[in-house]
């Protein structure tokens, strides 16, 4: 079964600095219908005014995904990591036990804009961690690239999660399948542009969510850029 979830359908908050779509219920926006898919908790596709950013503040028991679009984001954290996340990067945050962190647009003029996504550990208490990797265009450009995995399998970020992340950019005739084990949830974001995923349209910001199907088909892209997520409970 496939279901959409139409970009304009999302939550959205305008706090002057940021704007901020959110996929599923989270700080000012509830919705019962949508708290999460599988262990997916949160998409925040996040938009940041030049010169500022989210303060310090903590997080503890998540797997936290940054991935840029445009501009670029500086991290700052108590495991000391001092960071800057460009375009093609894809940062993994482990928050463990706790960790404090703060994200910042520098840039005087030019907005950032990202993807926040929050997946639900299996494993808690851990000692916290960072790791950040660059994956080029030419790695996603017709194919789902595996981004984030539970093992770091083909060079991904290592997350403690059930869960495997991919990246793909679709054009025309390009295609690409990712078979479902059977039991597992797939939610497929589509960042920009239009695809077909399993035959269904979407558009820039659309979301399909698939359980009970043993495959995702992505086709028909125009201009695409797409992350599909392979989820546990």
């Amino acid at each position: 079964m496939l279901t959409l979830r139409k970009s304009q359908d999302r939550g959205y908050a305008d706090h002057g600095w940021l704007k901020s779509y959110h996929s599923f219920s989270f700080a000012g926006y509830y919705d019962p219908k949508h708290m999460g898919w599988g262990n997916l908790r949160v998409i925040n596709e996040d938009r940041i005014a030049p010169g500022t950013g989210f303060g310090t503040h903590g997080h503890r028991d998540m797997e936290i995904i940054s991935y840029v679009l445009s501009g670029e984001l500086a991290h700052k954290d108590t495991m000391g990591n001092v960071k800057g996340i460009p375009p093609g990067d894809v940062q993994r945050m482990s928050a463990g036990r706790g960790v404090m962190h703060s994200e910042f647009n520098h840039a005087p003029e030019q907005q950032t804009h990202f993807l926040q996504i929050w997946i639900e550990p299996n494993v808690t208490g851990i000692e916290p961690s960072y790791e950040q990797k660059s994956f080029p265009e030419s790695e996603k450009r017709g194919k789902l690239r595996l981004v984030a995995s539970p093992d770091a399998a083909q060079g991904s970020v290592k997350i403690h999660a059930d869960a495997r992340v991919y990246a793909g950019l679709f054009d025309g005739a390009e295609t690409a399948e990712l078979h479902l084990d059977a039991g597992r949830k797939a939610y497929v974001h589509l960042v920009k542009g239009e695809l077909q995923v399993n035959g269904q349209k979407l558009g820039g910001g659309d979301a399909a969510l698939l359980e009970n199907e043993s495959r995702v088909t992505v086709s028909n892209g125009q201009a695409a850029e797409v992350l599909v997520f392979d989820l546990g409970e």
